[in-house]
């Protein structure tokens, strides 16, 4: 910690104890007076002293400029010390979020808004600003910022398990559960590591002027054929992320003709490196257009797909672009507030779309599958009983190709980090129960026999080595 913090005038933590029983004991005999509980209202002074013991270790990572505009983690010290856990909780998202914010707003807005809701969405055309940040929710928050690069894989799934805890442990809603001092301090150091004091990586900060360039300068061919170059040495996720964020840059309204112009040069040596699945998606967002009657997205968005020689990857039809969309309202409906009573229409509105023979457009038959695996595991709190059914007899139509596609489900990240928690864990294994007899390949048994053996976390189960290597082998056989 900064040597000024450091003087002979602090209280020693072997104070600590008394003084906050000293200050209990008189909050607590205010409390009575008035007849009012004072049982299990604050939490035992040994887990603040807990809390206390370590939290030093934690706050000195941050330097002295950002610790003075951390008024969140404050009140966290606050809170824990008067013993109000759910509380400290509140206030440490908070002070992640806000972080997280300031952060995104510093990177580029437009392509974060692109990865965190879809360049084609209908929300999307609601957010442009600093000040729309808000209308962003956590969950949609911290997943655009994974997408983007700004936070890591590992702060994701920490940061989605905290989230977790502030929605169901938290002051944020009444609630019985119960969090002990150790747990808060490593709740306060992984988002101070993952996302307050995370410094951007390399590529993130390529990325960064990369798209300032674009929006500023004139490229040259030969300067783009250079970028190729960076484009070559990018991970598979941010090559995809970032296609989408050109092409969110290309179809909107207000780009002018010299950057699109400099995505003309650049989009196709990204292109050769997108996966099929990525492609689709291209395709599907210009039948979107169609469907909504935005008749300049949709030239601008044809014209990306021809800059590509990407013609044949537009739909045949546009329900492609109303199943997506159904997808993408069932998904932020089951991932914002009051799922339960917000979910059954989206649900209902997905199963119309299929049908009763659960006839899926290829352009978004992964991601599809992948939506219903997610809201039949739950959010980890309970069950949308109203939506359950629907979903199980929309899996019940899966033939055995998606089923394969949902069995290797849990080696995706969002559904990973989903099986963090016991409801979702329980609901897995129902998944693979009603899925093992619809595929009959020698390999997926083998899978599923591993999978039902594994003794360990099932969020970590995507890593385990032999699982590892049996799902790479199932997935070129998907791929071929």
């Amino acid at each position: 910690m900064n040597d000024q913090y450091k003087d002979s005038n602090l209280v020693p933590s072997s104070q600590y104890s008394s003084q906050i029983k000293q200050f209990e004991d008189g909050l607590l005999e205010f409390i009575d007076q008035y007849g009012l509980p004072t049982s299990q209202v604050l939490v035992q002074v040994s887990e603040r002293l807990r809390v206390f013991r370590n939290v030093e270790d934690v706050i000195e990572r941050i330097d002295l400029e950002q610790r003075q505009r951390s008024i969140y983690i404050s009140k966290f010290i606050a809170a824990a010390a008067s013993g109000l856990f759910d509380a400290a909780l509140n206030y440490l998202w908070d002070e992640t979020i806000y972080e997280l914010r300031r952060r995104v707003s510093q990177y580029d807005l437009a392509y974060f808004y692109d990865a965190a809701v879809g360049s084609s969405s209908d929300k999307r055309k609601k957010l442009n600003t600093e000040e729309d940040l808000v209308k962003i929710d956590d969950s949609s928050l911290i997943k655009g910022a994974y997408e983007i690069g700004l936070i890591s894989e590992f702060g994701f799934s920490h940061l989605d398990r905290i989230r977790y805890m502030r929605n169901w442990a938290s002051a944020a809603h009444p609630n019985q559960h119960q969090i002990t001092g150790l747990q808060l301090i490593e709740m306060l150091e992984t988002c101070v590591i993952e996302v307050i004091t995370l410094p951007l990586s390399n590529v993130v900060t390529e990325i960064k002027q990369l798209l300032a360039n674009i929006k500023t300068n004139k490229i040259s061919e030969i300067e783009a054929k250079q970028i190729a170059v960076f484009f070559a040495n990018l991970p598979r996720e941010k090559v995809n992320t970032l296609a989408q964020g050109l092409f969110g840059i290309y179809t909107q309204q207000d780009t002018n003709s010299q950057t699109r112009q400099n995505v003309r040069l650049l989009v196709p040596y990204l292109w050769e490196r997108l996966d099929e699945d990525s492609r689709q998606q291209f395709g599907t967002k210009y039948a979107r257009f169609i469907a909504n009657n935005d008749k300049e997205k949709q030239d601008l968005s044809r014209e990306f797909l021809e800059i590509v020689s990407g013609l044949s990857y537009i739909p045949d039809g546009i329900r492609a672009a109303e199943v997506q969309t159904a997808i993408e309202n069932l998904l932020l409906s089951h991932r914002g507030g009051n799922n339960f009573y917000n979910e059954p229409p989206f649900a209902r509105q997905l199963q119309r779309l299929v049908g009763e023979t659960g006839k899926v457009p290829v352009e978004v038959n992964r991601e599809y599958i992948l939506c219903l695996v997610e809201v039949f595991l739950t959010n980890g709190n309970g069950i949308a009983w109203n939506a359950e059914s629907i979903y199980t007899s929309l899996l019940d139509q899966l033939d055995s190709s998606q089923s394969l596609i949902a069995i290797l489900s849990f080696s995706d990240l969002n559904i990973s980090s989903r099986l963090q928690h016991p409801l979702c864990q329980q609901k897995f294994r129902e998944l693979m129960e009603m899925l093992k007899n619809k595929v009959s390949m020698a390999a997926v048994k083998e899978l599923l026999d591993s999978i039902e053996k594994y003794k360990g976390k099932l969020d970590k189960m995507k890593d385990e080595s032999d699982i590892k290597r049996k799902v790479t082998v199932l997935k070129k056989i998907i791929e071929a």
